[in-house]
């Protein structure tokens, strides 16, 4: 069973949000939530965060796939046929992924800070300085959560853009670190994973729902070409760019993502 959550009516368009890579459903804020009015609004945990079903560290018992087909799981659980789905950073790429192979059950697509393309010659890699800082990370005692929280924040201080609200994301670690079983799983297992739907990038031009495309301009894991790739491949998408954003989805954001998902999710 996957750990979910619900906002709003079931009688309005569903929205369903897919964390990144490690993260529970807690880095959507609920009041980013409920800023979605009127919106039936789903949140869930992946596998290895949170409340959901866990693996050892450093040997998940799923696929990349299987994080995929977890979000039909999700819908299915909360009797939704269809969603507008939105995908933040590995979340952008299960929801490109499930949009393409289940396009039945996605309304409309929202791509935040992700890829579709992470290793192709074409489009710029990680920054130098942000391998550098997470070369320099050192692993946390992970049985001490007050460690993890901090390791957390750091990781993310190396993505962001400045100025970083160091205890805005303190906030959100502490809760998505109590939650989760075992954080080092939480941290290693979903990069463990395969593959799992392979390269899909040349499939982008199969996308025909509603597209939005939300990109930083100082995203140093995925930079900006990255977005504007999935801007110009999927027929009709449209690009906005976060300005001075890293790869992160900060509050102060808000004001400018929230009527765009609005305005994209309106029908249905």
């Amino acid at each position: 069973m996957i750990a979910t959550s619900t906002h709003g009516s079931p009688a309005d368009p569903a929205v369903l949000l897919i964390a990144g890579s490690g993260s529970s459903m807690d880095w959507w804020e609920p009041d980013f939530c409920a800023q979605l009015t009127g919106r039936f609004v789903i949140r869930y945990d992946h596998r290895d965060t949170g409340e959901s079903p866990g693996s050892p560290p450093g040997r998940p018992g799923y696929t990349g796939y299987d994080l995929v087909t977890d979000a039909l799981t999700v819908l299915d659980q909360v009797s939704v046929t269809a969603a507008h789905v939105v995908g933040m950073s590995m979340g952008g790429a299960l929801a490109q992924v499930l949009t393409l192979d289940h396009p039945d059950r996605v309304l409309s697509l929202t791509s935040i800070s992700t890829t579709a393309s992470p290793g192709d010659s074409d489009l710029p890699g990680m920054s130098e300085s942000l391998a550098a800082a997470f070369a320099a990370l050192s692993e946390p005692d992970w049985t001490d959560d007050d460690a993890v929280v901090a390791y957390v924040v750091e990781a993310q201080r190396a993505m962001a853009a400045e100025p970083y609200d160091a205890e805005e994301v303190r906030a959100i670690a502490r809760i998505a670190v109590s939650r989760t079983g075992n954080n080092e799983s939480s941290q290693k297992n979903h990069h463990a994973t395969d593959g799992g739907a392979g390269p899909w990038r040349h499939r982008l031009g199969e996308i025909t729902v509603p597209t939005l495309v939300l990109h930083g301009d100082e995203d140093p894991l995925f930079p900006l070409p990255h977005g504007e790739a999935q801007a110009r491949e999927i027929p009709g998408a449209r690009l906005v760019v976060l300005p001075h954003t890293g790869h992160e989805f900060p509050r102060r954001n808000w004001p400018l993502v929230v009527p765009e998902i609005l305005a994209l999710t309106a029908g249905g």
